[in-house]
């Protein structure tokens, strides 16, 4: 009895993980970034810093830049697909004072995990980045993070069975920067197509 239900098993495994697929493909788009105006990123949530009161706060705008990478798409059933990802991110902010304004840019290297759930053409995603700054440029805070970990949410729609369109936002959680008495962090909306190359022969 028992060899039975290990066999039953073992077929059922086999069963499950036969339908799971594997599919690559491309991904890319534009950014809109910024630097959030005060936000101290999770881990001095809880920390009570003082305030420079007599220094001027400083107003942030978004850029506009460009995003590419590559995925491999873990199908898992009809509904629920698994996407890890490596991306080259360019982003950053425009800081203003009220006689200076900085454009900042700033280029990451972002490990994803994506939890895809499709609806028949439609998908909704979430998942979490952790973020690399790779290369800054006019980048020159009181001090700054070279990491960054983030949140993602966002839609896409299958074109055709190959090519789709999707739009994301992502929030990092870590502050990158402190300016005066103010900590920023990260805030990206991202509009692209992706391109799934079909591995059945």
């Amino acid at each position: 009895m028992k060899k039975i239900s290990f066999l039953l098993i073992l077929f059922l495994s086999a069963l499950s993980f036969g339908q799971v697929t594997f599919s690559p493909g491309i991904r890319g788009g534009v950014n809109f970034a910024k630097f959030t105006e005060t936000d101290g990123g999770f881990y001095n949530w809880f920390e009570n810093d003082e305030k420079w009161e007599d220094q001027e706060r400083i107003t942030t705008s978004y850029i506009t830049d460009f995003y590419m990478g590559i995925y491999g798409n873990i199908r898992i059933s009809k509904v629920y697909a698994l996407q890890p990802e490596i991306n080259y991110s360019r982003q950053g902010s425009i800081m203003k004072t009220s006689d200076r304004e900085i454009k900042s840019k700033l280029s990451f290297i972002s490990l994803q995990a994506v939890n895809k759930f499709h609806l028949r053409k439609f998908n909704l995603q979430a998942g979490m980045s952790i973020d690399f700054l790779i290369d800054d440029r006019n980048f020159y805070p009181y001090n700054k993070n070279k990491t960054d970990l983030g949140f993602i949410v966002g839609a896409g729609y299958d074109v055709t069975n190959r090519f789709g369109i999707e739009a994301r936002f992502k929030k990092g959680l870590v502050s990158q920067i402190k300016t005066t008495s103010e900590d920023h962090t990260n805030v990206l909306f991202q509009a692209g197509v992706y391109y799934t190359f079909n591995m059945k022969k």
